[in-house]
């Protein structure tokens, strides 16, 4: 076992001590460890699984049917793309495409160098600016394929130090 796994499994150990052993505790707990860890690995649901004297495939289930939960590491920046009906209606699937495309991702998934993760959001209440993203809690009107390269030319120019956002 690796110090990352361990140190895991001792994080989900000190979160189910809050817990009883009830079933109904379990998406209780996936979201509290979820809010400590950032997302869901393998050993925090084996080990919730044994907790709860449930099947680790019950847990999983869990997760991968409710939209909240995440099975990767959050990036240092979270771009999520609005699909709600005026999103879809201005394009917001060609931007989400776009996005997966320059990021070399899909939804739900981090990039190798752990800068960006990518997911879908219903609605973010910005209907007039659509197709939106929304960047770090920040929204981002109008965002068409092109502008997708500009808003990560800009990430590439803070990184480096040459502006600031």
């Amino acid at each position: 076992m690796t110090a990352k796994e361990d140190k895991i499994k001792q994080e989900t150990r000190r979160i189910l001590k809050r817990f009883g052993r009830k079933r109904g505790n379990l998406i209780p707990i996936l979201q509290r460890v979820q809010r400590e860890l950032g997302y869901l690995p393998r050993e925090a649901m084996l080990e919730i699984a044994q907790f709860l004297g449930i099947t680790e495939i019950d847990v999983y289930g869990v997760v991968t049917f409710y939209n909240q939960f995440r099975l990767n590491p959050p990036g240092k920046h979270s771009i999520r793309v609005c699909l709600g009906t005026a999103c879809h209606m201005k394009g917001g699937y060609i931007t989400l495409d776009a996005w997966k495309r320059r990021l070399g991702i899909d939804l739900k998934q981090t990039t190798p160098d752990g800068e960006f993760d990518l997911d879908s959001v219903a609605c973010v209440g910005c209907c007039v600016m659509a197709p939106v993203t929304v960047i770090d809690d920040k929204p981002q009107g109008k965002v068409e394929p092109t502008k997708v390269d500009g808003l990560l030319l800009a990430f590439g120019l803070e990184k480096e130090g040459k502006v600031s956002q």
